[in-house]
């Protein structure tokens, strides 16, 4: 799904971006559901931000990538956080700075890629085309992984996520009552 939204950028640069593991779901500009590994998996445009929420049983978390007003900036090359309900969890970023001809050519390749797309979720603001979020989801067996992208052409600065879970699984349901 590609949107247009009718918003200003509310995260002007990557330096400002801040991830979160903790950090309560935020109001979306818009947003996407899949179903995906047995999880529901929710793609959420937050300004030139994202969230990805997975709901997994009663397991639930939310990766945010955001200008946060109690997280400082900055994302993190990598982490490997325990995560609630995962057996594993991975999160990579990188920002990439780039001429104007080839932020130009990357940030289309993307939006470009994305359109159509069952799985994914883009968004481009006003003023440029190519200001965009975008965010893309699979999942193979019980891993979940998803790739986002953030596209800031008044700096030139295009910034890259992956994220990988390996979904912890479900309790069976059989329970048995002891003690009573």
């Amino acid at each position: 799904m590609h949107v247009a939204v009718d918003v200003p950028f509310s995260d002007t640069r990557a330096a400002d971006l801040a991830w979160s593991i903790t950090h309560p779901p935020v109001e979306p500009l818009v947003a996407r559901t899949l179903h995906l590994a047995g999880a529901r998996v929710e793609l959420r445009v937050l300004g030139a931000s994202h969230q990805v929420v997975v709901a997994h049983g009663r397991a639930r978390f939310v990766e945010t990538v955001a200008c946060l007003p109690d997280v400082s900036g900055g994302l993190p090359a990598t982490a490997e956080p325990h995560v609630p309900g995962t057996s594993h969890y991975r999160f990579a970023s990188s920002v990439r700075r780039l001429g104007p001809a080839e932020f130009a050519a990357r940030a289309t390749a993307v939006r470009d890629r994305l359109v159509g797309r069952p799985d994914a979720l883009s968004a481009v603001f006003p003023g440029n085309p190519l200001a965009i979020t975008a965010l893309l989801a699979a999942a193979a067996g019980p891993v979940l992984h998803w790739q986002t992208w953030h596209a800031y052409p008044q700096s030139g600065e295009l910034v890259a996520t992956v994220s990988t879970t390996v979904l912890a699984p479900r309790p069976s349901g059989r329970e048995t009552r002891h003690g009573r």
